[in-house]
């Protein structure tokens, strides 16, 4: 029997501001692709000294430790399950008191060969966009409300504000950080709706994976929920277009038509309602052979 395959078409990690990080990370090998997507930190200082922030920080060693650790036969729980002991060690070893709010998380969509078939796995509000031979899409995340209820949210804060830079930001607004601050705390604890990558080794039982059905060559996009928002926030693609735009115009076209959307467009949140203007963008193009 010959393996399922993987090859990586196209590959591009924009950050949603100059001059801040990136919290974005992506990598591959010959048994997967992935992306890892830092959440924003929502502590009043940073804690991992050297870093460029400590979702930036959380962020790279997943994705340090996947592309070491995951390979055609290697159980995703077992791999993010160590990786999530090491981060929880480092972090509490140096900031025992850190509040639960602070403790940094980042969302991951993968896909992962094995002799058997493809499979997706995720946490959080990354995704994969599957495009198959015959045209049909789907759309396959952990989190399949995640998008609505966010937008449902910073509604909420947009309508109180005014837009995404009155008031202070996002992060300035005293209510909107309270609320952020709840929310978080509640993720990756048992009976919690949303399990992140991060300082919690459960986390790792409660990665949601699914085998892919591919009878033919098909093509992927994986991606952080930046890239994602130009099918669920702004509507300027379905699931199918979107992958076919990556086919035939390429990743930094498409980036470029989200900041023009996030910039430009609607710099405010008024019509499209988000936290950030711009968000950090990653994104890999991947041809998948059964």
């Amino acid at each position: 029997m010959t393996t399922p395959r993987i090859r990586v078409l196209q590959s591009i990690s924009d950050p949603g501001h100059a001059g801040r990080p990136n919290e974005d990370r992506f990598g591959f090998n010959e048994a997967t692709a992935f992306v890892v997507d830092g959440a924003t930190g929502l502590g009043d200082r940073q804690y991992m000294d050297g870093a460029d922030s400590d979702a930036a920080w959380i962020a790279s060693h997943y994705a340090l430790g996947f592309q070491q650790g995951v390979t055609e036969s290697s159980p995703i729980g077992d791999v993010t399950r160590g990786l999530s002991v090491a981060a929880r060690d480092t972090f509490l070893r140096h900031h025992p008191d850190a509040p639960r709010y602070a403790w940094p998380l980042a969302a991951f969509a993968m896909l992962q060969t094995f002799e058997h078939g493809i499979y997706v796995h995720g946490l959080g509000d990354s995704c994969v966009f599957l495009l198959q031979a015959d045209g049909s899409a789907t759309m396959h995340m952990a989190v399949p409300d995640a998008f609505t209820r966010e937008q449902s949210e910073a509604q909420r804060h947009i309508e109180r504000t005014g837009g995404i830079s009155s008031g202070g930001g996002t992060l300035g607004n005293a209510e909107t950080l309270a609320a952020l601050r709840a929310s978080r705390m509640q993720q990756n604890r048992p009976g919690a709706r949303v399990w992140t990558l991060g300082l919690v080794p459960d986390a790792a039982d409660r990665i949601v994976s699914e085998r892919l059905r591919i009878d033919d060559t098909a093509h992927a996009l994986v991606c952080s929920d930046g890239l994602a928002d130009l099918v669920v926030l702004y509507a300027a693609y379905d699931p199918a277009g979107l992958v076919n735009a990556a086919r035939n115009k390429g990743l930094t076209a498409l980036v470029d038509e989200l900041r023009t959307l996030e910039r430009e467009v609607d710099p405010e949140g008024l019509r499209f309602p988000r936290y950030k203007r711009s968000d950090d963008t990653t994104a890999l193009l991947v041809e998948l052979n059964p």
